[in-house]
Parts: structure tokens; sequence; C-alpha cells
């Protein structure tokens, strides 16, 4: 049996929480530029809460903007897909089973771009919710006036907003929830779409109708749900619910989505209610530095190191002492000290207890090489804020942080070019380079093999920042480098963890 509307009849509610019937004539009011997991897992999964509380009312039109795989999934089950809860919470097991039904359909960018157009003009509609990932939120100058959607996630969104101000000049408010992890998103998402307002040459009446009737912000979204559970999960977990589903996913207890909205704005998005999970705040940076610096930057910093040691899962990698051992350290005397905000030492001591709580969930297959993606973009991101500031209060080598890096400059070894892919190599494995600066590293290996990690370092236009100013800094790491590549990495965590 596969999950779909008219199979709910027979699927037996005594462990599955299933929707309620009437949710599926509730109105389309939220527009999802995204498919993946953790829109799904999250937002969704609040608006489906709310749904079911009589709160919010309303359904998911989900976007689908790139060119990979189909909608076919959506269609076959009618949106409807299990999210399989998994884990600790409030130190008691979690073990929760939920059909969803806020998903109303699935639309692609590339073959349904009217219809979306379309949806635009409905007054039901008052969010717009995105995860374009961090590299999402651009500015690519180009037309929203062809037949076609735009390339850019800024110019779909402004092309929709058009549509909307010429059907519906006096239309209820609209927010725009950007979820990208990036700082301001809601806020960078703004000045690009009013960017490419000019670029396009957009009237004075329509930038005054987004001044006063579109609000753009800022959220932050933590809650560990990986990809699409391996074959013996997904078939266990059928068994144990007693039907298919393709779209399943597994998420941790935890959750999180903190929004900055004033209260006018709040009422609007109508979701605080649902689940103590939403949070909607004038300023949410405490709960960006707190997720970004200890839940991403250790998962940044130490995912090179696990893939390098051939551990496959998060979970996997806590059971693993030396690992284990060295992401403790990492948060409590190098992350925690150095988070570049204002942010109270035992609240800070708290949520690195939790993360390591979290990490070590066996219930969530959170693989480390997914984690390397884009990993370059993350070390600048989540990592740089926290080795620049750690200099500043203490001006030393932060050997944690030293450690991490020199692994990713040794997993960023590309050992083979394959047409469009680039290949490095973890003892006898080897692994894909799923990194927009792969091209880059190949480069500066081909330059010179034996100064590569320095020349990197060195880089400051790589780095946006000048790395030859942190004293002792990238000699450490460059010796870090070249350790792990002669005795191995479980030889060089062995000895940072005696330190």
């Amino acid at each position: 049996m596969i999950l779909s509307k008219n199979e709910l009849s027979r699927i037996s509610p005594a462990n599955i929480e299933l929707p309620n019937i009437s949710s599926f004539d509730f109105p389309e009011k939220v527009l999802q530029f995204g498919t993946g997991v953790l829109l799904r897992g999250l937002p969704d999964y609040f608006i489906d809460k709310a749904n079911k509380k009589g709160e919010f009312n309303g359904r998911i039109v989900v976007v689908k903007s790139t060119s990979k795989g189909d909608t076919a999934a959506f269609d076959k089950q009618n949106g409807l897909y299990t999210i399989c809860v998994r884990g600790i919470e409030n130190g008691k097991d979690a073990n929760e089973n939920i059909i969803s039904s806020a998903i109303s359909r699935v639309l692609s960018a590339n073959e349904d771009w009217n219809e979306i157009l379309l949806l635009a003009r409905q007054p039901a509609l008052s969010l717009i919710i995105s995860n374009t990932t961090e590299v999402g939120i651009v500015l690519q100058e180009e037309s929203i006036f062809s037949a076609v959607a735009p390339n850019s996630y800024p110019a779909k969104l402004l092309a929709v907003l058009n549509s909307r101000f010429k059907a519906l000049k006096d239309a209820p408010p609209l927010v725009v929830i950007a979820t990208e992890l990036i700082p301001d998103n809601g806020g960078k998402l703004k000045s690009i779409v009013y960017q490419l307002a000019v670029f396009n040459e957009m009237s004075n009446e329509f930038i005054a109708w987004l001044d006063d009737n579109v609000t753009f912000c800022n959220s932050l979204v933590d809650r560990i749900i990986p990809g699409k559970p391996d074959a013996s999960i997904q078939e266990s977990l059928s068994v144990e619910l007693g039907y298919e589903d393709e779209l399943l996913i597994v998420a941790e207890p935890y959750r999180l989505w903190a929004i900055e909205a004033d209260a006018s704005t709040a009422e609007i998005i109508g979701l605080e209610k649902a689940d103590s999970g939403v949070v909607i705040r004038p300023d949410i940076e405490i709960f960006r530095e707190l997720k970004i610096r200890l839940l991403n930057g250790t998962h940044t910093l130490s995912c090179g190191i696990a893939c390098l040691l051939g551990i496959d899962t998060v979970a996997t990698g806590m059971k693993d002492s030396a690992l284990n051992t060295y992401v403790s350290s990492l948060m409590t005397a190098e992350i925690v000290p150095a988070i570049p905000y204002e942010v109270d030492l035992k609240e800070a001591m708290a949520f690195s207890k939790s993360v390591a709580d979290r990490f070590a969930n066996p219930f969530i297959q959170h693989h480390w090489i997914s984690i390397t993606f884009q990993y370059s973009m993350k070390m600048k991101i989540r990592v740089l804020p926290v080795l620049m500031q750690y200099y500043k209060l203490f001006n030393r080598v932060p050997s944690h942080i030293a450690l991490g890096i020199a692994a990713y400059l040794v997993f960023m070894t590309v050992k083979r070019k394959d047409i469009n892919k680039y290949i490095g190599f973890a003892g006898a494995r080897e692994y894909e380079i799923t990194d927009d600066q792969a091209g880059y590293f190949y480069n500066k290996l081909e330059e010179d093999f034996d100064q590569f990690p320095g020349n990197v370092l060195k880089d400051s236009a790589f780095w946006e920042a000048d790395l030859t100013l942190l004293p002792g800094f990238i000699e450490q790491a460059e010796e870090n480098y070249h350790y792990i590549t002669k005795n191995g990495i479980a030889a060089a965590l062995g000895r940072i963890n005696i330190t």
C-alpha cells in the first residue's frame, strides 16, 4: 500500500497521527520555494500542526526550482508524507509518526510558471517561504518579464510579487520568510529584490506597493533532518507503518524556527501558538549565533575529520572516543568563549550540551559526507568569525579549530578530475568533493603541490580575510596538514586530545 489520500482510511491511527480530512479543503495560503527535507520537516511541520489545531487553516504550494528530480512522488501521494520523529526529548524517548497534509501540490518552475504566477494573485496567499541553500540568495541581473521562469530565486520572487501587484493592488499583506542559513537572510533577499526592481525598471507605484504590502523577515531554522533514509531504515519503517512512503523523512525531536518580526507581522504569520518551537521576536540574533557556531560550526570543523576517519554518520562518530573528545573540547574550550555575540556563558554551555546529545541521536542517519556540501562557504560563514573573535580575545592559536581547518584542506585535496567532478581519497576510499570551490583547489594543487596548504591559507581573496594577521595560525594549520598526510588523521586526533 502506497501512502495517498485514498488510502488514509486503511491506515491504523494507533501509532500514526493522521491528517484531518477537512484539511484537504483548506485554501492555499503559502507559496514555498524548495522541496527539501528541511522545509518539509520544520516550517511545513509547524503549518501542519497549526492546521490540526485549527489555528492556521491553510496549505502550501511548493515550487521545485531545480531541474533535478521530478514531482511524481508528490503527485502520486497527493502531497502527503510521513515525519518520523525519533530521539530524546526532556529525558524521554520520542517516537512519533505524523502524516502531514500541509502540502497541497508541487509545481515545477520550469513547466508550471504561469500557474505559479496565477497563484500569486490569490487573496488567500499570506506567506512565501524559501530555502534555496546558502548560495540561492544572490543578485543575478535578469528580466522578470520573459514567458519562462527567471533563473535566480530573487528574480522568481520579484516576478511573483509583480503578478500579485498587477491583480491585487489592495491585497492583504504578504510576509516573505527566508530560511537560508546566511546572516540577515531576509534583509539580503529584500535588498536584491529591490535592486532587481530597479534593473527591470519597475514603476514607482510598484515600489510603493512593495514597501507597504510586503514584509521580509529574517529567520533561523534548527532541526537535524537528514536526507532520505537508507534502504534498510526505509524498509523497517514501512513495515512499522504498514505502507510505503517515498517522501518519508526522519527528524530529531528538537525544533526551532525563530522569525524576526513585530507583533503585527506575527499575527499574519499565524503559527506561534501551534508549537513552542516557533519563536517570533524583534531580535533573533542570539538563536542564530548559538546554532550557527555551536551546531553548524562544530559540524563543519568535524566533518572532514570524520570523513578521513572513514566514519559514515554523526551518531557513529559520537561513539568514537577520539572524535567525541575532539567535538566536546572544540565546543567548550574554543567556540563557546569566542562566539562573536553577547551570549550568556551558562546558556551557551547548556546549548553545547544539547548539541552533543543531538549529535549522538542513534535514530538520525546524518552522513558526514553530506555536511561537506559547499564546505568552503560553510567554513567562511560558520567558522571564520569564531576564529577571528578567538584571536581578538586570547591572541593565540585555537588548536582544535586549526586541526579542523587542516582536515578541511586534506579533504579538499583533489586527487582526480572526472569531467565536471572532483574526486578525493581517504585511504582506499574515494569521495566526490561537492563544493563550488573544488576547481580552485585543483588549480592550487597543480600550481605547487608542496606549498598547497600555505598558499591556500595565505590567499586573503579566497578567505575574504587576512589569516596572516593571526600569529601562528597558518603555521599550526600547515603543520597539522602535513602531519595528517604523513601519519593519518587518527594520530593527529590522538595528539590533540592529549594536549
